[in-house]
């Protein structure tokens, strides 16, 4: 009795492609079930989470009532590059006063307060925002997305989204 015959078939019945296919989709159910996953990334390994500081500035938002959306300590959502991180504090909310430009009679500039600031409805902010954070090598992570100076972040509350700037980013 032959073991493969002319037709490719194992003692005259099972063909060895079948048997090469069972193989593959039993390593396959052996690889999802039973074979242990590592619990989270391998970037995380070895990284401390600590409370993370993140200043915004907000430049011509425009709201009636901007001094009204906001109060300290409450919560807000946090979307960095397209990314939810979830939810931050607001540690500090200034609004900071409109400053433009006027020329004066010797040819020099002098910054004087905007008198349009409070008809046209735009408000400048300096948010401080508070989260916790993976410090790393390279700096703090937040919801697995860098944190730096110059990143443009989303806020994301009841009554209000916009985006902001991050002008400056601390580690406590």
């Amino acid at each position: 009795m032959k073991i493969v015959d002319s037709q490719g078939r194992l003692f005259g019945k099972i063909s060895i492609l079948d048997l090469g296919a069972a193989f593959v989709i039993l390593l396959v159910i052996f690889g999802i079930f039973f074979y242990p996953g590592t619990s989270g990334s391998v970037a995380q390994v070895g990284v401390s989470t600590r409370p993370v500081e993140v200043d915004v500035l907000v430049v011509g938002l425009k709201s009636r009532n901007a001094k009204e959306l906001f109060k300290t300590g409450e919560k807000t959502n946090l979307i960095i590059r397209n990314q939810p991180y979830g939810q931050v504090t607001l540690n500090n909310i200034e609004f900071l006063p409109r400053i433009i430009p006027v020329t004066q009679p010797n040819g020099t500039l002098k910054p004087l307060p905007d008198p349009t600031a409070d008809v046209l409805f735009n408000n400048n902010l300096l948010l401080t925002l508070e989260g916790k954070g993976q410090v790393t090598e390279t700096g703090p992570v937040l919801g697995n997305i860098k944190i730096k100076v110059g990143t443009t972040v989303e806020l994301d509350g009841k009554n209000y989204n916009f985006n902001g700037t991050v002008i400056e980013v601390r580690v406590k």
